[in-house]
Order: structure tokens, then sequence, then C-alpha cells
């Protein structure tokens, strides 16, 4: 068999996690930099998501207690939209499909089921990706990372580098310098807020009265040139967020998550309780640590990996989040990745990126642009005809693996 191939994935995300797995599965040696100094616990910015059957069966396959997965998210077998009217504060059901097979997960969750399944040994934590260089031959690469505690710079070798470091990709840049992500018009508040602690509050109540079907069901509320999502998640907790077109703010470090000042907290309350029904403004009012993301997607990439580098996740489709696509994609990314190098085998390294590429990137480029239509009709910005619902995204019933 001769010596293992060397992965050095940059990114400890979860497209970073998810392609450890289907690497090793592959036969090869991972090693995970991520600039973070320890592994994500429940922080302030956590949010949720939602799985689709074929994600959910694929990180099952790589977990050896797969039934974790099930006992730490919820049902979405509902996915009904309505429209708020912001005057007289009540809500009707525009669109209601039944048949809607997601899970409700929040982030840190999945990133702890996938990550405590795989070696400590395999991640450097506190590690910053600097620079990368492949040889002549593009056969090996050459990293160099900053250990953040010690400021020293390390170079690690290895046979393939795979950029999960997220839309804003340094390493994207390398090959694509001029590529400019899409602002989409709008930022998202979003926000947790934990009943665990007071499940009887007027809050609650009155939340549950008003979304009697919190627990199985994903409620997008549409008033007049915004819309917000809200569901539920495990542990009692309630996911939202909302939607709010505004010209593009200015990142002043890289990521898109803006740091936020009571001021504009308080703005954001006070124009909640204009728009929502009273009782998801009291929610929105209640909920401790919101953030506001900045929403950018791109235009498809021709092109997803040069040399013995690829682009997985985020880094090779930046998408909105309207059709809850970004961590299946990047699960589907990972698993489709793996089974084109274990096939190909290491004397095809360049056939199996090939693969990967030709068969991953029709799919995702009709997603983007399929979500970045939804968010502009359900924003007011455009009005297309595209259904509300989401299971009109492309693929929506399962993407090609092989």
């Amino acid at each position: 068999m001769g010596k293992k191939m060397k992965a050095i994935i940059v990114g400890g995300s979860i497209a970073g996690v998810s392609c450890a797995h289907s690497l090793t599965l592959a036969g090869w040696d991972v090693l995970v930099l991520e600039k973070s100094s320890e592994p994500p616990a429940r922080s302030p910015t956590g949010a949720g998501l939602g799985l689709d059957p074929q994600a959910r069966a694929i990180i099952k396959s790589w977990l050896p207690h797969p039934h974790l997965l099930d006992e730490t998210t919820l049902p979405l077998s509902i996915d009904q939209n309505q429209g708020t009217d912001s005057e007289k504060k009540v809500t009707r059901v525009l669109t209601r499909d039944e048949s809607f097979d997601f899970r409700a997960a929040y982030w840190s969750d999945i990133h702890g089921l996938l990550f405590n399944a795989l070696p400590e040994s395999m991640f450097l934590w506190g590690h910053k990706f600097l620079s990368f260089a492949m040889s002549q031959d593009e056969s090996t690469v050459k990293v160099e990372t900053l250990v953040m505690e010690t400021q020293e710079t390390v170079e690690i070798h290895g046979d393939l580098l795979v950029a999960a470091d997220g839309c804003l990709s340094s390493i994207r840049k390398t090959f694509l310098p001029n590529l400019k992500l899409r602002y989409s018009g709008y930022c998202a508040w979003r926000g947790v807020f934990d009943f665990s602690g007071d499940e009887n509050s007027e809050t609650v109540s009155g939340i549950k009265r008003e979304y009697p079907e919190l627990g199985r069901c994903l409620y997008f509320d549409l008033a007049r040139d915004t819309h917000s999502v809200f569901y539920e998640l495990s542990n009692k907790k309630l996911n939202w967020i909302w939607y709010v077109n505004q010209p593009e703010p200015e990142l002043k470090s890289n990521s898109v998550t803006l740091k936020v000042s009571q001021e504009m907290i308080n703005k954001m309350h006070q124009e909640a309780d204009t728009i929502w029904i009273p009782e998801l403004a009291r929610l929105m009012k209640e909920t401790k640590e919101p953030f506001l993301n900045v929403i950018y997607d791109c235009d498809p990439l021709e092109r997803i990996s040069w040399g013995n580098v690829v682009l997985v996740g985020d880094a090779a489709h930046p998408t909105t989040p309207h059709g809850l696509r970004s961590t299946n994609m990047s699960v589907l990314d990972a698993e489709v990745l793996g089974k084109c190098l274990g096939e190909c085998g290491r004397e095809n390294l360049s056939l199996g990126l090939e693969e990967y590429q030709r068969i991953r990137l029709p799919v995702v480029s009709e997603q983007v642009l399929y979500a970045r239509r939804l968010g502009r009709i359900k924003q007011g910005l455009d009005r297309d005809g595209v259904g509300l619902e989401q299971k009109h995204m492309p693929f929506f019933s399962g993407a090609p693996l092989v």
C-alpha cells in the first residue's frame, strides 16, 4: 500500500471537520489547522441550522453512535410561509408544505458530534494559516502557519491542501484575486432564545400560542420588504433570524459577523415592535446577545480545484442562507471529495479532484443562484415569481454523490 497520502485542511468548522471524516475513511492521513485556540463550545454567536435527509445520512455514517444525531436535533416536518400585517399585527398562512423532512440543529451540537468522533491529535488549534506553496509538479504542498500562542511560524508539508476557510477564503483569493463577493442588500439579526429556565413565562406562552407547531415547523414570516425565520432547537431553545435591507456595512475583520452596539440593538428592538406581531417582537427583545451577519454570496465559480488545492464549503460556494444549504452543501462536498479521492487512488489525485469538481459544481451553482432569488423575493427586492417553498430548490430531493 505504501505510505498514506496526507491532507492539510485549513479551517476547523463543520466543512473542515466533515472533510476530516471523509478523507480519513478514504485512507488519508489528515491534519486540520484552525486559528481558534480551542474547539468551539456554545458560543453566544452559535446559531441554528437545518439538515436535509441526505446530509443526515452522511453524518450518521461518520459517527460511532449515529443515534446521537436524532437525539440532538428536532424535526422540521412542516415548511410554512405566512404573511404579517404590520399594522393589524396579524398573520395569515401563504404556503404550507407538510412533507418537509429536515431536522433543526444547534451549530455547536453538530460540530461537537463530528469533532468528538475524531482523534484530538488530528487538530492543531491556535494555528493561523499564513500561506502555501505547491511544488513545481503539483505533487506536494507546503503550508506556513502562525502558532498564535508563541507567535512562531511553522511549516507543514502534505500532498493535498483543502481550503475550508469560509466565504472570505484567503486560499481562494490566491487563485481568484479579483473575485468579489456580492452583497445581498441586507443583513441578518440572529438570536437564540433560551427558555430552559422559565418554560412557563408569558413570553414563551405567547410564542407557543402564535406558533403552535414549534418543535416541528419551520416558520417564515413575510412583512413588507423584510422577512424572518423562526423554529425550535433541542434543549429548550428558539432560533430566530430577521433580514433587514440596508446599505452594505464595512467589515473590519475577517468575519461576516459585525460587532454590535447597545444602540444598534435598541434600534432593532424598536423596529421589531413596528413590524412583527407583539409575541415575536417581545422574544427578540428578550434574547440575550443577538448578533448581526452581513449576507453575501458569489456568482458560481468556474472551478474549485487547482493542482493539489481544493475548495470546500463556503470557500467554494458562498451562499445566502435562504435555501438552508450552507451546512448541507459542506457535508456533501466532503462526502463527494472523499469518495472521489478514495476511488481514484493516490496515483490519480488530479483525476479525483477533477471528478469532485465535475460532480459538485453544477449542483452548488444552481443552489446558490436559487437561494439568491428566494432571498430577494422574500425581501421585496425581486418579483419574478419563484415559489416560496423550500421544495423548489434544485436537487432538493438529493444530489449526486458519485
